[in-house]
């Protein structure tokens, strides 16, 4: 919300600018209008050193590493379908589903995807509405997108407007998909430092939104810390105009000029100062969330769901740069972190930066009620070093349902897609991946999968660039998940796969 306005808590009219949009890509014969991409569209494009590039080009020749765009996997892993970008050519983001659909965000929009036959995914819709990252969730009739980019104004015409720019816009839209072919935008909330991720908290009657934003950047001054909260909207589901904000709880509360969070350099080099909360993962069925928070992890109550509760507090100023996600396994007694050193644009997945940093850092839940702590275990990172022109480093993934196990898959971006066992917590292991080879051998370009997770049988990763990809898993020690089948799944509202299932 790079704004000091007064927030606006539905769209003005829903009329004119709306219908200006051009909303529904896949109905239109002639192809998509065109979309002002944001910053954070552009490929890195970062000249590496020669000497680097010159490694790189050796470990595709030695067999070290795949050639350019090589698929490569476990035997255990099949890659079934990529299906490429079409009309929305901005970066790819996170994945929803619900029924028979997939929903991919992208920079641009989103797309839905008809997976009744997975290994024949049909595109039913494209709908164009630049504002990064796009990140999305469904629940019943409505789909969430988030916008982190400061814009004209709330409408899907919108334009990006620099920090210069008092008066922008940036926060939660709101769809209605009851006609899955032809989504309709109904409401838009303003939000303080916009919305990079959320999270849905869904209710009979209601859907509470937890809305994570940061930013390390004072020209906004809706970023400024003290910034240690999140913003919490009650959207009725008979009505989601009248979505708005309820409250922003503070989660580190502190009395200096920078709240309560990890202060990060120059007293923690290299750890993020915390301004904010990247990702939130619930578990409803606990009353459990769990924030990763640039510096800081936390694990919180959320019987009252417009006043989130912390119960535990950790850092890691060793190999933690900045806390990404966050993973519960089934029983609530363990947390995966990731750690996104380098933000996602960096080569970290190489002997140069080791296993500890970039990884995913695995802590038991001890204790009961308001006595949880959360004490770590170890580190997670993908066994196999990637190219010094690769992006790569731990990043969104789920769990694989198989009783009695804590299994998940993960995407690394240009590391691809790895599934791996931490039923153990302290010696965590890589049991199947996927991945391709870089992009380029001579430049850091970004690509590679943001979001692989496993739902009704099959993992379904969207990469930044490749597009819409597919996999089947077969082996034994993740079969019994085929027989889960959910109704609908949006990883950071993590479900109770084994509620209704008797194994």
């Amino acid at each position: 919300m790079r704004t000091t306005s007064t927030p606006r808590a539905r769209i003005r009219g829903l009329g004119a600018a709306t219908a200006a949009a051009g909303l529904l890509i896949g109905l239109l014969a002639a192809g998509p209008a065109a979309a002002t991409p944001d910053p954070g569209d552009a490929p890195l494009g970062n000249k590496v050193t020669a000497e680097r590039a010159a490694d790189a080009r050796a470990a595709i020749a030695s067999g070290e590493i795949p050639g350019v765009d090589e698929i490569v996997h476990s035997a255990n892993i099949e890659h079934l379908v990529n299906i490429p970008k079409d009309a929305l050519k901005g970066t790819n983001s996170d994945l929803a589903f619900q029924g028979k659909y997939a929903f991919a965000g992208n920079y641009d929009g989103f797309r839905i995807f008809d997976i009744s036959d997975p290994a024949h995914p049909k595109t039913v819709t494209q709908v164009l509405c630049p504002g990064s990252q796009n990140d999305v969730s469904v629940s019943g009739d409505l789909l969430f997108l988030s916008t982190d980019s400061s814009r004209s104004d709330d409408s899907c015409a919108s334009t990006p407007q620099p920090a210069s720019v008092k008066e922008s816009w940036e926060g939660m839209k709101i769809f209605d998909i009851s006609d899955v072919a032809n989504p309709k935008y109904v409401a838009a909330v303003e939000t303080a430092c916009g919305s990079h991720t959320h999270t849905l908290v869904p209710q009979r009657k209601d859907v509470y939104v937890y809305v994570s934003s940061y930013s390390p950047n004072a020209a906004f001054p809706d970023c400024r810390p003290p910034h240690d909260g999140i913003s919490v909207i009650k959207v009725p589901r008979k009505a989601p105009e009248l979505a708005r904000v309820v409250g922003f709880p503070v989660l580190f509360p502190g009395d200096g000029p920078d709240g309560g969070g990890n202060p990060g350099g120059p007293t923690n080099p290299g750890v993020s100062k915390t301004t904010g909360c990247h990702d939130i993962t619930v578990l409803p069925g606990k009353d459990l969330a769990a924030g990763a928070c640039m510096g800081d992890g936390i694990l919180f109550d959320i019987r009252n769901p417009e006043q989130p509760r912390v119960i535990d507090r950790v850092q890691d100023n060793v190999n933690f740069a900045f806390w990404h996600s966050a993973t519960f396994n089934q029983k609530a007694d363990k947390v995966v972190f990731t750690d996104e050193l380098g933000g996602g644009g960096a080569a970290t997945c190489n002997a140069a930066v080791g296993p500890h940093r970039g990884a995913d850092g695995i802590y038991d839940i001890k204790g009961k009620g308001d006595r949880r702590k959360l004490v770590f275990r170890s580190y997670f990172k993908i066994p196999r070093h990637q190219a010094d022109t690769e992006n790569c480093v731990a990043h969104n993934g789920s769990l694989i349902p198989v009783k009695g196990k804590d299994i998940m898959v993960q995407a690394w971006y240009q590391g691809g897609v790895s599934v791996w066992d931490f039923t153990d917590s302290s010696r965590p292991k890589e049991i199947a991946y996927f991945e391709r080879g870089p992009i380029s051998d001579t430049t850091l370009v970004g690509g590679g999968s943001w979001s692989a997770y496993y739902y009704n049988g099959f993992i379904y990763s969207n990469d930044l660039v490749k597009g819409f990809d597919v996999l089947k898993l077969s082996d034994k020690r993740t079969d019994k998940a085929k027989r889960i089948r959910m109704d609908e799944l949006n990883v950071q509202t993590q479900p109770d796969y084994f509620e209704d299932f008797d194994d």
